[in-house]
């Protein structure tokens, strides 16, 4: 059975009394375990870093991870020079889940009893995704597939257009947390069975306030020369309309005066008829959310949330889940959580969470997203301090070795995204421009154009020593777009290079900020900026 959201959960059965305060001092901070670390977005394979979590620890798991496709894997704004093809690491189906099944057998591990799985996929290997969990999770604790359409048409010349994700959604166990979620009724649902209407135009419909079969007690008592008794029926009162009412009666006739004294029983024309309930569309939840989601919509090009993100998902999509599967400051996990939707999803809704991902790149974004969307302050020193508001990252190639191995994918978005700028959503064809700034106080016109707005265009070399060379490319890269300033990202620089600057500079005004990795790391590039 699906567990109350008002109902505590249990104590560890392992947990000694010398830490009960330890754990209600850290529940009051907002860390609901002594053992687990919340707030952290960890850099690195899942499969290392949920070894690091203790056994039944986690309350709802999302994982969103790269199908088995040809959309690009572990590829961050989806540029050409980015593309890692799906199929250089996984050649065929098998390959993929023999992959993600390692990773489901550590997060089932970390789930708790009471804790809800679901597993994001398109069609491409899903049937193998549910053979897999079945096997994992056990085919009893299976709740539900979920169809999201996640677009509105998909032109395909010789098949149905595909225009859906699937989720399964699995359970710890039968006694796990659900919180019921409603949608609004629409029109046709509401002419249908909403079919009375008030002079001010509110919908209603008639319920009884009758129960069959014949009671002796004051359930059977005659109301307002209503002989309920002799229709071989008892009077019956819901309960929901008493209590959002507040209506405290106790007895039949009591409650049904209260009921009557506020408006909602309909009398029929008729003399002698069976007064109804007037449940009024306004005043319901709505309709339960079902297995088929259509009402919310993607992200598109025009979207408020959307950061470029290719498999990007809505935030009202993790926030559905997170409302269902979740309570206040349960602990929500994300093994693959890309731009970080569902970090903020459960930060913005009062829950624990921690977040991991293999892309440094990724991780810096959704740091980013946490600091910008959730006015959350990434800080060691606070988050140490118990503070709600502070997280931190975990792992990242914050050093000089590990920035020269890295993909240069992934040193050109981390080095611009340091710089406090927007990565470069076209790589082929990026007329020599990786990122730009946006001085401060002002923003794009349009967030999603490259070349909008008054900004400063940034170049990223993953070398040792840039040389004049790269510098006169930069140079006519900001005469033909007129920039009066730009900034170069790179370990270190030739004297030529540093010499040409300055000539530059004094020929035309035009200013190049030299900016090293380890003025980066040092955080002395603000200086310079």
């Amino acid at each position: 059975m699906a567990r109350k959201p008002s109902k505590p959960s249990p104590p560890d059965k392992a947990e000694r009394p010398s830490k009960r305060t330890s754990r209600q001092a850290d529940r009051a901070a907002g860390r609901p375990s002594s053992l687990l670390d919340t707030r952290v977005v960890y850099c690195g394979d899942c499969l290392e870093k949920l070894a690091d979590l203790p056994d039944q620890s986690v309350d709802l798991i999302y994982i969103d991870p790269p199908f088995n496709s040809n959309r690009n894997y572990e590829v961050f704004w989806g540029e050409t020079k980015e593309k890692r093809a799906f199929e250089d690491r996984h050649a065929s189906t098998q390959a993929y889940i023999d992959y993600m099944r390692p990773r489901c057998v550590q997060l089932a591990r970390v789930l708790k009893k009471t804790g809800s799985f679901y597993y994001h996929c398109d069609w491409h290997a899903s049937h193998y995704v549910k053979v897999m969990l079945d096997q994992i999770l056990g085919e009893g604790n299976f709740q539900n597939e979920i169809v999201w359409k996640r677009t509105s048409a998909h032109s395909s010349a010789k098949r149905y257009g595909p225009v859906h994700d699937v989720l399964f959604y699995y359970t710890g166990s039968d006694d796990y947390t659900w919180n019921q979620q409603f949608m609004p009724y629409d029109d046709d649902y509401l002419e249908t069975f909403f079919e009375q209407q008030d002079e001010d135009g509110r919908r209603w419909k008639r319920m009884d306030l009758t129960g069959d079969g014949v009671r002796r007690g004051e359930s059977g008592e005659p109301w307002r020369g209503i002989d309920v008794t002799a229709k071989g029926r008892h009077w019956a009162v819901p309960r929901e309309p008493l209590e959002r009412l507040r209506i405290t009666a106790e007895k039949s006739i009591e409650k049904l005066e209260a009921l009557d004294a506020a408006g909602v029983i309909h009398w029929p024309k008729k003399a002698g008829g069976m007064p109804r309930l007037k449940q009024y569309a306004d005043m319901m939840p709505g309709v339960p959310v079902q297995s088929v989601w259509v009402d919310i919509r993607p992200i598109h090009n025009l979207s408020q949330e959307r950061l470029g993100y290719p498999t990007q998902k809505p935030l009202a999509l993790l926030e559905r889940i997170i409302n269902a599967s979740s309570n206040p400051n349960d602990i929500v996990l994300d093994a693959f959580c890309g731009c970080g939707t569902a970090l903020v999803a459960a930060q913005n809704l009062g829950r624990q969470w921690i977040g991991i991902d293999v892309s440094p790149t990724a991780c810096r974004v959704m740091a980013k997203r946490l600091r910008d969307v959730c006015k959350m302050r990434e800080s060691e020193p606070m988050w140490l301090a118990h503070k709600t508001d502070a997280f931190v990252v975990r792992d990242l190639p914050w050093t000089i070795e590990k920035l020269h191995k890295i993909p240069p994918f992934e040193f050109e978005n981390w080095a611009v995204i340091a710089l406090g700028g927007i990565p470069n959503t076209v790589q082929v064809g990026d007329m020599g421009i990786d990122g730009r700034i946006f001085p401060a106080g002002t923003k794009p016109d349009d967030q999603h154009s490259m070349f909008a707005g008054d900004w400063f265009p940034v170049q990223v070399k993953q070398v040792e020593k840039v040389g004049r060379p790269d510098i006169d490319a930069f140079e006519a890269v900001m005469e033909r777009e007129d920039r009066r300033r730009g900034f170069f990202v790179a370990f270190g620089y030739s004297t030529d290079a540093q010499a040409e600057c300055a000539a530059f500079h004094k020929r035309t005004g035009r200013i190049i900020r030299l900016i090293t990795v380890q003025e980066i790391l040092d955080e002395q590039h603000v200086q310079k900026m």
